[in-house]
């Protein structure tokens, strides 16, 4: 795990406080996915969330994403309001979810572009032509998607994320059905937008993974965020070996 030098001292890019999410439930109270959660993210840092499947991790960065309004609670992308700013925040933001594809009749060059029009890019094809280079799509740009491997189709859709240079980048379990190499390269990618001042929330079960990239994280269960520090001050906290065992302790199960 990096471990960051300089001191933050400008104002976190993203600032989540008592955040909450409820659904409502037809003849049963609502279902409460995100309780109250709080904590930032400051420009050249990663922030891994870390839980398992139906943790409450996704919501949450749906929420951030302007795609899910907050039941209460306030959120801040780079300054805008989620609730009241959520055109502000998009320009700001690059968002990939686990579930975001592409459309597999297009060039990745033409994607690209697409991404970039939505987006608003003043000059596309320049935009186009750096994110080509920037995440090794280059030697593909040309190809329709649709023919590329899966660790090259997921490298392309964090380019469109992160065409317009977002400040923000929120990735959701991006390694997801990846093999070794293609998950390796992918962790690339992200310490590289990390190391050029962007704020990434991270969203993962694997605890390799948080270990390697995350300058923090946060624990999350059953919709709490029960903990956010870096990893060798969780385990200290907990009193633990190593990180799984952290994790283990803080959400009770040792």
């Amino acid at each position: 795990m990096r471990v960051a030098l300089a001191v933050h001292v400008a104002a976190p890019l993203v600032q989540a406080s008592a955040l909450r999410r409820e659904f409502p439930q037809r003849g049963s109270p609502p279902l409460v996915a995100v309780h109250d959660a709080t904590f930032h993210v400051h420009g050249g840092e990663v922030l891994g969330l870390l839980g398992p499947n139906g943790a409450g991790k996704s919501t949450t960065m749906r929420m951030l994403a302007t795609l899910v309004a907050p039941t209460s609670g306030t959120a801040t992308i780079c300054g805008f309001d989620v609730r009241t700013q959520a055109a502000s925040v998009r320009g700001n933001l690059g968002y990939l979810s686990a579930t975001s594809g592409l459309p597999g009749r297009l060039t990745c060059r033409e994607v690209l572009r697409t991404f970039a029009r939505l987006q608003g890019v003043e000059e596309p094809g320049r935009a186009v032509d750096d994110a080509l280079h920037r995440f090794g799509v280059l030697p593909y740009a040309d190809r329709f998607v649709e023919g590329l491997s899966t660790g090259m189709r997921q490298r392309v859709r964090i380019a469109c994320a992160a065409i317009h240079r977002p400040s923000v980048l929120i990735l959701d379990e991006p390694t997801s059905g990846l093999d070794i190499v293609s998950a390796d390269n992918l962790l690339g990618v992200v310490e590289r937008l990390r190391d050029h001042g962007t704020a990434v929330i991270y969203s993962t079960h694997i605890l390799s993974e948080a270990e390697r990239l995350c300058d923090r994280i946060a624990i999350i269960f059953d919709g709490r965020v029960l903990a956010v520090d870096r990893g060798s001050a969780l385990i200290k906290a907990a009193r633990a070996t190593d990180l799984r065992d952290a994790f283990l302790k803080i959400i009770g199960r040792q």
